[in-house]
């Protein structure tokens, strides 16, 4: 069995940034899967449970409302590792053609005041395993890390 693109990249030297995952061609389109990776691998302690899943609800309602990347917008969410988010745009992109997205996106997450959305019964499987501080921690971290100190080296696997 041949190795998934994610398992081919070296964990170990891997920090936080804003990476191209894969770009895979659908059809005549194409779909372009960014590692958004907060902590780093096998070193720093993973991120909890409710602080990941704030993230995955206040990106994914920022992303798929965004007024110029909202029909691009295929899929926001969790890494198993804990350690980042895929985010997965319809189009060939690279990192610096969403920086000001990501940033966008944080500058959003470390802003937001007021009840999660979907965090109700109704609209979520478990909506009580939700928590903003930590999401607002995590943001803070990923922001003064990565994005305002944007370098090769956060933005191209090595």
């Amino acid at each position: 069995m041949n190795k998934i693109a994610s398992f081919t990249v070296n964990h170990l030297t891997l920090i936080p940034g804003l990476y191209v995952s894969r770009i895979d061609k659908v059809n005549d389109s194409f779909v372009t899967t960014f590692d958004i990776r907060i902590t780093k691998p096998n070193t720093e302690p993973v991120m909890d449970n409710p602080g990941i899943h704030a993230i995955e609800h206040l990106g994914a309602t920022f992303l798929r409302n965004h007024y110029k990347w909202k029909e691009q917008v295929i899929y926001f969410g969790p890494m198993g590792c804990r350690t980042g988010f895929y985010m997965i745009l319809s189009g060939n992109y690279k990192s610096l053609d969403v920086y000001d997205l990501v940033k966008e996106m944080f500058e959003f997450i470390i802003n937001y005041e007021g009840v999660i959305p979907g965090a109700s019964a109704i609209e979520c499987g478990n909506y009580l395993d939700l928590n903003l501080s930590m999401a607002k921690f995590y943001a803070k971290k990923y922001k003064k890390e990565v994005l305002e100190n944007f370098t090769e080296n956060k933005y191209i696997y090595k």
